[in-house]
């Protein structure tokens, strides 16, 4: 069976340097870089398949697609597609689980290691000429500290918060989950579960792996905030509505917190007036945890994969 698909925002996975054409395998495919919210309907009005990453297609949308049979999206969150309404219209919404699990993992870690060893403010020291003007063979001007015996509060124990627990545990730190599905038969290293607030009051880092849902949705507020240890850091590669920005920003600007780490924003791009732009000691990345070659070649192979077994009668990944 011939499929009419449409890639509605294929920039967003591609930057010429992987080969979407393998999806013309399965019939006619029509590539947009991206789709306004303005023509979403009238590029996805024939479609049989829509492939997405953040298009937002929701129960107009759908309507307006009387092909439709699949949407597979080019990430693990799906916040962006009516997947109800789709399921009451028999059309599936398949997702690319666990593609980006070592990806964020490494990024998370990236971040943790930049706070504690501070490479990326000595690598300016010495470029600004401090080593240079220094009596001494070392300067160790800024403070770092020894992950080991340190504690990880991981919120969200899927595939990544698994993983991030595993070089946790590498580094010797001590590993808090706070999860609505605790699976501890899965459990191959040392971890404990508690409940939110004792993992705020007790963690040196704090890092979200959750999906973005009614209970998670803006879970991390002032008052979450001020629950943590005075001094610790928070991360966040989940989904930026999961937090409060401005929140957030008063945690850092009190010195409250000692740092945070953001890879993403409630408005994605960031717009002129994020309230994080003003925040003392943050480290904000693009929305790019996800985005290694590697990581995005994962992804399309998923996507190839969830368009096959739904011409099979079986798709994996359905999430309705």
């Amino acid at each position: 069976m011939a499929l009419k698909i449409v890639l509605t925002d294929c920039e967003t996975v591609s930057a010429n340097d992987l080969d979407l054409k393998i999806l013309e395998k399965f019939g006619e495919v029509i590539y947009y870089p991206e789709t306004p919210k303005d023509l979403i309907t009238e590029r996805i009005k024939d479609a049989d398949v829509i492939i997405c990453n953040k298009t937002v297609i929701g129960k107009n949308e759908i309507d307006a697609a009387k092909n439709l049979k699949l949407i597979t999206l080019f990430a693990t969150g799906y916040n962006n597609i009516d997947v109800k309404y789709a399921a009451t219209k028999n059309i599936a919404v398949c997702n690319a689980g666990s593609y980006s699990t070592h990806a964020v993992a490494q990024q998370t870690f990236s971040y943790i290691l930049d706070h504690a060893s501070k490479i990326a403010l000595y690598d300016a020291d010495v470029k600004g000429g401090s080593w240079i003007r220094s009596r001494l063979f070392s300067v160790f001007s800024r403070p770092t500290f020894e992950l080991l015996g340190k504690t990880i509060g991981i919120f969200g124990y899927g595939a990544i918060g698994r993983q991030v627990a595993n070089i946790a545990n590498a580094f010797g730190m001590n590993i808090l989950v706070c999860t609505r599905t605790p699976r501890p038969e899965l459990d191959t290293i040392p971890v404990t579960y508690v409940d939110l607030d004792t993992l705020l009051e007790n963690s040196d880092f704090v890092t979200l792996h959750c999906p973005l849902n009614e209970q998670t949705k803006g879970l991390f507020d002032e008052n979450a905030f001020k629950r943590m240890k005075k001094g610790a850091y928070f991360i966040n590669t989940a989904r930026g509505a999961v937090i409060d920005e401005q929140a957030l920003v008063d945690a850092l600007n009190t010195d409250h917190l000692a740092g945070a780490a953001i890879d993403v924003l409630a408005v994605e791009p960031m717009q002129a007036d994020c309230p994080l732009l003003n925040a003392k000691n943050i480290r904000i990345t693009p929305h790019v945890a996800w985005a290694p070659k590697e990581t995005r070649m994962r992804v399309l192979d998923t996507v190839v994969k969830n368009i096959e077994t739904f011409l099979e009668g079986c798709p994996q990944n359905r999430v309705n």
